[in-house]
């Protein structure tokens, strides 16, 4: 699995300043208004505004106890909600709805199916010219933003990457040996034969380090003195 942290792929920093809270997530009066409009719940509203705030940021929705707490905070104080007041929903129906909502409101569009063939297109087209599964991952996130599109979870992004990864790197060896005279393969092939006697390759002789460079060798014949072949 492709490390995440070597990747593109949006997430909340382990830390975060006041000023990066404040710039980020803080949310607009339009916005505190459009909330009101949906519910009137103080732990329905939060959570809506939480989740508007955090996609707006990331591209998609966190679990709300993946939300820095910080985060919550600040929202909820922004909202004048108490400090007791949770970000929470009362049904998993109301949680969908207001992704809906949220994403209606964003512009942005979640069908998974075509998110995916977006996605797959563009790690195919950039495994032609790039190997690194991170910069294949980038690819994916950098096409489905423009698209205005849901991030799919980072696992969904890394297991397609290694799949079309391996699928393009197998169709390049087999046109490479493919052009291989037969005889040269079998050379080759017997490059990798392990001779009992002495339990090693022609392969591994070929890995042997040269040996070291003396002066002798590397000094030429004397000055003017006859090259062989030339007497």
């Amino acid at each position: 699995m492709t490390s995440i942290d070597r990747t593109a792929y949006p997430r909340f920093k382990r830390t975060m300043s006041a000023r990066e809270i404040v710039d980020l997530f803080t949310p607009s009066a339009e916005e505190v208004e459009w909330a009101q409009d949906k519910t009137t719940a103080a732990p329905n509203m939060l959570a809506l505004v939480v989740w508007l705030k955090s996609f707006q940021y990331l591209g998609y929705f966190p679990g709300l106890d993946e939300v820095p707490e910080s985060v919550l905070t600040h929202i909820r104080g922004a909202l004048g909600f108490s400090e007791g007041v949770p970000a929470d929903v009362d049904a998993d129906r109301t949680g969908k709805r207001y992704r809906e909502i949220t994403r209606l409101r964003l512009g942005v569009k979640s069908d998974k199916a075509v998110s995916r063939d977006i996605a797959e297109a563009a790690v195919r087209a950039a495994a032609q010219a790039k190997d690194n599964p991170a910069d294949l991952i980038n690819v994916a996130i950098e096409q489905l933003i423009r698209k205005r599109r849901e991030l799919p979870g980072y696992t969904t992004l890394d297991r397609m990457a290694a799949r079309i990864r391996a699928e393009i790197n197998e169709g390049v060896f087999d046109t490479a040996t493919s052009r291989i005279p037969a005889d040269s393969r079998a050379r080759l092939t017997q490059l990798l034969v392990v001779d009992p006697a002495i339990r090693r390759s022609e392969f591994d002789r070929l890995k042997d380090p040269a040996k070291a460079a003396t002066i002798g060798k590397l000094k030429g014949p004397p000055l003017g003195s006859a090259r062989p072949g030339e007497m």
